[in-house]
């Protein structure tokens, strides 16, 4: 344990760097115990019939393939149960695919034609729950067979951390940053890391990415505009991915407005609170005024979907219930008919920086954790039928 001591009484300068180095340094003792030795997260094994529902199949059919040869035995048997590795899973879909009638059947990604999903979430106000909404998006998508990108766009690097790269424990990688640079950018396939979960790359952030906004102020190039720096980066990866999330700051500043420039579709997480609801609507307004400046400057802003996600969804309480049914009268369609629970299990799973999709469901009263992964499966079945909407598909 880091021995606990009384701060000192310097200069407000001297505390408050003093508060950092305690707090990081906490910090990194704490991931040093929850992580491996390596400091690297690693997936849980999922059960024969988690692996079924995965991929669309019932547990009849994932025996008589197994008995056929069409795919390899499991390697983990526990007292005669089948155990796979997400890795197993993402293999599985390959052969299957490739013995089907059925084109997307079990590899439903991009086809021919079809455009790139860039999804940026946003939204100014803090703990709308952006970060937490886009991990169990990516961490959705990836175990459904698509090949995902996550942007993580701030510096805190939240995202980051819950992809497995911890900028408290000497991350001194490439960031976005390094990417979206005015001198000498690199590639970003250079920048781009896979992740323990297969299926999942990101393009990670730390501190540094902050320096974007102090340069787009005074940069003045005209052929080098701000807004066109994601879009540019992305383009560079496009073939690798059937879809990339962004994960914005909570703020309006350069590198939020690069996302939406860069994005197809936009989702907006609100809670349902009035202060929050009062908040976005701010937000809303001045994501007004800069879309029209930037489209002034030469951008193309064209979105497939421009949605409210209701986040920290309390079923039980009238008032924020009654907020969601005033939304949803005054935008319609436009706020997503799933909702984010708020929930003890998502909540707990976010303090370990993990979805709800790594929590092995025995862990925790099965109820709660039954009512967190529904509700977040049904977010990430309304999204990606709108992606499919947008590849024209049924």
């Amino acid at each position: 344990m880091i021995p606990v001591t009384p701060l000192s009484e310097g200069s407000p300068s001297a505390l408050a760097t003093e508060i950092s180095e305690r707090l990081n340094a906490a910090i990194r003792e704490h991931l040093l115990a929850a992580f491996a030795p390596d400091h690297t997260k690693s997936l849980r094994s999922f059960s024969a019939p988690e692996a079924a529902e995965l991929l669309g199949v019932s547990g009849q059919f994932m025996r008589k393939v197994h008995s056929e040869g069409t795919l390899p035995e499991s390697q983990d048997v526990r007292a005669g149960r089948r155990f796979y590795t997400a890795r197993d899973i993402w293999n599985a879909r390959g052969i299957l695919e490739g013995a089907s009638r059925t084109e997307g059947r079990y590899v439903p990604g991009r086809r021919a034609g079809d455009k790139l999903q860039v999804w940026q979430l946003m939204n100014f106000k803090g703990g709308s729950s952006k970060s937490t909404t886009t991990i169990h998006l990516a961490h959705y998508f990836a175990l459904h067979g698509y090949r995902v990108l996550v942007v993580d766009l701030d510096p805190q690097g939240s995202l980051t951390s819950m992809c497995g790269i911890s900028p408290e424990i000497e991350f001194d990688g490439l960031t976005i940053y390094d990417a979206i640079r005015y001198e000498d950018p690199v590639p970003l396939s250079e920048v781009i890391q896979e992740t323990y979960f297969p299926g999942l790359s990101i393009a990670p952030s730390r501190l540094i990415l902050s320096e974007f906004e102090t340069e787009s102020a005074v940069h003045s190039d005209p052929d080098q505009p701000f807004f066109t720096r994601i879009q540019s980066a992305i383009a560079q990866v496009e073939a690798d991915y059937d879809l990339v999330l962004i994960d914005s700051p909570p703020q309006l500043g350069f590198l939020t407005i690069a996302g939406m420039a860069a994005a197809s579709s936009l989702i907006v997480p609100l809670t349902p609170s009035m202060l929050d609801v009062s908040s976005t609507a701010q937000f809303l307004e001045l994501v007004g005024a800069y879309m029209g400046v930037v489209e002034e400057a030469g951008a193309a802003l064209q979105y497939d979907h421009f949605k409210f996600l209701i986040t920290r969804d309390e079923p039980t309480d009238v008032p924020s219930q009654q907020l969601t049914s005033f939304m949803r009268a005054l935008f319609q369609d436009r706020v997503m008919s799933a909702t984010a629970l708020k929930s003890t299990a998502i909540s707990d799973a976010t303090m370990l920086k993990q979805s709800i999709y790594e929590v092995v469901r025995s862990e925790m009263t099965r109820a709660t954790y039954d009512r967190a992964k529904g509700s977040m499966d049904a977010v990430g079945g309304e999204v990606e039928a709108m992606i499919h909407q947008a590849w024209g598909r049924s």
